[in-house]
């Protein structure tokens, strides 16, 4: 019955909204019109949502936003910090509108410091925290890690804030603020034990992946990354292109 509103693109906030969409929360994930995601990306870390437009620069989306807000108990957003305050969506504003919220924001270099404004992604913060030297060949050329794993560690983190917000709530209610940052996740990731990496990531193997009918046609994709004992084997709906669905609640 938790319903969120997720305001995110590539990949660490999608993947976190993937995640509760996952545990049975009513993600509807909202997008400015002309401004598709990849469809690769779409398919990926769409499954479970429901994807709808909305232009907050027009009276009338705007407006059908506040209506949609007022009824949500978790806003995700993941854009750039500060893109999406002329909005209004602030952490005291939108708490002043729907007490009781929680809002999870993840961005690439956190809120403050001198590159708290800046725009980045999973392969600039690897650049810039040192995990491409880390990663370099005996020649020393700069490497990568073989996934985007500071996207998808940051995702997997940012819905277990959210989920610690939620149960927080249960006992002392208010509303909640989690923030995190790939920047901060790089760090904890160098921080930690060191093992060889693959060149390569292999795909996975037959028992963890499964097939539906999606709009993109016969959709093969991997099953969940955790699971648990009588908890979800696989999300209840098959990605959908943006705009799919109205902006309204299920």
């Amino acid at each position: 019955g938790i319903r969120v509103l997720d305001l995110t693109r590539v990949l660490a906030g999608p993947v976190a909204t993937r995640a509760l969409a996952l545990l049975g929360a009513d993600v509807l994930r909202v997008d400015p019109p002309g401004m598709p995601e990849l469809a690769d990306q779409q398919t990926d870390t769409g499954l479970g949502k429901r994807s709808a437009l909305l232009d907050l620069a027009d009276c009338a989306g705007l407006r059908r936003f506040e209506e949609l807000l007022a009824e949500a108990d978790v806003v995700v957003t993941g854009y750039r910090p500060g893109a999406l305050e002329r909005f209004g969506l602030t952490p005291d504003g939108l708490a002043a509108r729907r007490p009781g919220l929680v809002l999870a924001q993840v961005s690439a270099w956190g809120r403050s410091g001198p590159w708290g404004q800046r725009r980045g992604f999973d392969s600039l913060v690897q650049v810039a925290t040192g995990i491409a030297a880390v990663e370099a060949n005996r020649e020393g050329r700069p490497g990568a890690l073989p996934a985007q794993a500071l996207d998808h560690g940051t995702g997997y983190l940012l819905a277990a804030g959210v989920l610690r917000a939620l149960t927080e709530q249960t006992r002392t209610g208010g509303s909640r603020l989690v923030r995190l940052a790939l920047a901060r996740t790089a760090a904890w990731l160098l921080d930690g034990p060191r093992a060889p990496l693959p060149a390569t990531v292999p795909p996975p193997p037959e028992e963890h992946t499964a097939e539906r009918d999606s709009a993109w046609g016969r959709l093969r994709y991997a099953l969940p990354a955790f699971s648990y004992e009588g908890g979800p084997a696989d999300w209840a709906r098959a990605s959908v292109p943006s705009g799919t669905d109205g902006a309204e609640w299920g």
